[in-house]
């Protein structure tokens, strides 16, 4: 169920009988058709262990599940929207830059420390997005908000990509990333400690970064 570009900041996708996709809440914009909107229960492919994990890190944005036969149209807030076409791998994205996403994708929480071990805890506290992201994993596509547009960085072996923690958005790809100081770089706001970070990914992948660091 491919989303097709408006704008950018509006996308729009075909509702097909039998098929689901689940957007964020408010993110409809206006539809054609006989399409419903349901609250979801479970959270999608990811179950009631995703809904709890969800929960525990404190990632409460609602999900709606979308079915029917029509044509429906997304956007939110007014944010630049990525579309993320997966080929049967993982996207690390947090709960409240999903947009909407095909009904096929697995769900599901991942903890931020399994892959950046001590330093990976660290990235949560100091950026406030928490200890968790939500992973998106099979094949389909999906809908991301950002601020100020998006560009997507590769990251091949032996040349990993540093990030400002607050312009990340998402990655996927066999990644794994770490959190490590980066003297010279300005404070992380709130802070006024005098140390500033930076997310290191290495591996085979790609990860999409905003142009401003706001948070949604």
């Amino acid at each position: 169920m491919p989303f097709r570009e408006i704008n950018s900041k509006m996308v729009e996708a075909q509702v097909v009988p039998g098929q689901k996709m689940y957007s964020q809440r408010g993110a409809m914009l206006a539809y054609r058709g006989e399409v419903s909107f349901t609250p979801s229960i479970t959270g999608g492919q990811g179950g009631v262990m995703s809904m709890i994990g969800r929960r525990v890190a404190n990632e409460q944005t609602p999900l709606m599940e979308v079915e029917g036969s029509g044509t429906v149209m997304f956007g939110h807030g007014g944010h630049h929207i990525q579309v993320i076409n997966l080929q049967g791998d993982t996207l690390y994205v947090e709960a409240d830059r999903l947009l909407a996403f095909d009904g096929t994708l697995q769900q599901g929480t991942m903890f931020m420390g399994s892959q950046g071990g001590v330093m990976g805890m660290v990235r949560g506290q100091v950026t406030g997005q928490g200890l968790f992201t939500t992973t998106l994993k099979g094949h389909g596509a999906v809908a991301v908000m950002a601020h100020g547009g998006v560009i997507e960085l590769p990251i091949t072996p032996n040349r990993p990509v540093h990030v400002d923690p607050q312009a990340y958005v998402a990655h996927h790809g066999d990644v794994r990333n770490k959190l490590s100081t980066a003297l010279g770089w300005r404070d992380m706001v709130g802070r006024g400690s005098g140390e500033a970070f930076q997310l290191e990914l290495s591996g085979q992948g790609a990860v999409y970064v905003q142009a401003s660091e706001e948070k949604l």
